[in-house]
């Protein structure tokens, strides 16, 4: 690390903690999120995003602080290509809470070079934060690559796997895997109904969601709504936002 990019470290961490409020604090941590963070608003983190752009080497630097909101900071400045498996691997295992797993996480890995491959990796691991990021991952693959260039057959049989285990997933994978149903549905236009069926078939996910009034999507509604709306396999341009 040089000096000046350690400098602008210190400024970036100054500047987060001088956005942190206590409200917010409470409400990410009803949501799971872990100490340490200052509890910073994502519309403040992306008033240092447009600042900043892209800087791959300060995205690293945020991540490893172990700071929640630095962390979220990170994903929205990463360069993906830039990302080595490594790095990802890193990221995967330090993520906190769902935030950081399911969103910074599987943002930037979709849009790496590894994304599809460090995915089905980590939905096989036993760890929640992990296979949680790995459907994560998957579903924001489906939402920004082009049919032509998605693996139709690999898809078919991850809903199967979706239907055959989520119902005895952890907690967080549930939850995505259920989303990854509902991406695939309306971003997959030759899976659409594949994925109604599943959903069919799956029935009501419960997911304990900390007390919180968030809610499990209804896949099938989801996709229905997004249908009629003339939405299916609008892609878009980017995971991260």
């Amino acid at each position: 690390m040089t000096k000046t990019s350690d400098m602008e470290l210190k400024e970036v961490m100054a500047q987060l903690e001088s956005m942190g409020s206590e409200q917010t604090k409470k409400v990410f941590m009803k949501h799971g999120a872990k100490e340490p963070f200052f509890g910073v608003k994502v519309a403040d983190l992306k008033v240092i995003q447009k600042k900043v752009k892209k800087d791959n080497n300060l995205a690293l630097q945020l991540f490893d602080t172990g700071n929640g909101d630095a962390m979220y900071l990170a994903g929205l400045i990463a360069d993906p290509q830039a990302m080595t498996k490594k790095d990802l691997q890193n990221w995967v295992k330090k993520a906190s809470w769902n935030m950081i797993s399911e969103y910074t996480v599987a943002w930037v890995a979709a849009e790496s070079k590894y994304g599809w491959e460090l995915a089905l990796e980590w939905i096989d691991s036993d760890k929640d934060n992990i296979s949680s990021s790995g459907w994560s991952t998957l579903g924001s693959i489906v939402a920004v690559n082009s049919d032509e260039d998605l693996d139709t057959k690999a898809l078919k049989g991850l809903i199967k796997r979706v239907v055959d285990n989520i119902q005895s997933a952890n907690n967080r994978t549930k939850y995505t895997m259920n989303s990854f149903l509902i991406a695939v549905g309306s971003y997959v236009k030759g899976l659409t109904e594949e994925a109604v069926k599943a959903s069919k078939t799956v029935g009501v996910v419960e997911v304990n969601m900390g007390g919180t009034a968030c809610k499990v999507p209804d896949a099938e509604q989801y996709i229905d709504k997004v249908k009629k709306k003339g939405y299916i396999g609008k892609k878009r341009k980017t995971a991260i936002c």
